[in-house]
């Protein structure tokens, strides 16, 4: 007897905010925070929570830096971040399609 792939489920996506940052993520790209706010249409509060939570995980990694003289933030996806984030859509794919 196989496992029902909802076990293949990782809480760290089970927000939409933290799932849509990494899809946003892909690979190796690099965003800065300002561009990943508007794209997520999302406020500084909650994309920063979502972006700590994942850090903390180990799924993203950021970088502070400057533009001139103004801070930024990029942030992007690490390898296991993004191999966490294939299995958890790779499950949700299986309950689509009825597996269980």
């Amino acid at each position: 007897m196989t496992s029902h792939p909802r076990h293949g489920l990782d809480d760290a996506f089970q927000t939409p905010i933290r799932f849509s940052l990494m899809a946003a993520l892909r690979e190796d790209a690099e965003m800065d925070f300002r561009m990943l706010r508007e794209m997520l249409e999302t406020s500084d509060s909650v994309l920063s929570k979502a972006i700590g939570h994942l850090e903390q995980l180990g799924y993203v990694r950021t970088v502070k830096g400057y533009v001139g003289s103004r801070p930024r933030t990029w942030a992007a996806s690490t390898v296991t971040g993004r191999r966490a984030f294939r299995r958890h859509v790779a499950a949700l794919r299986a309950i689509a399609d009825g597996g269980g």
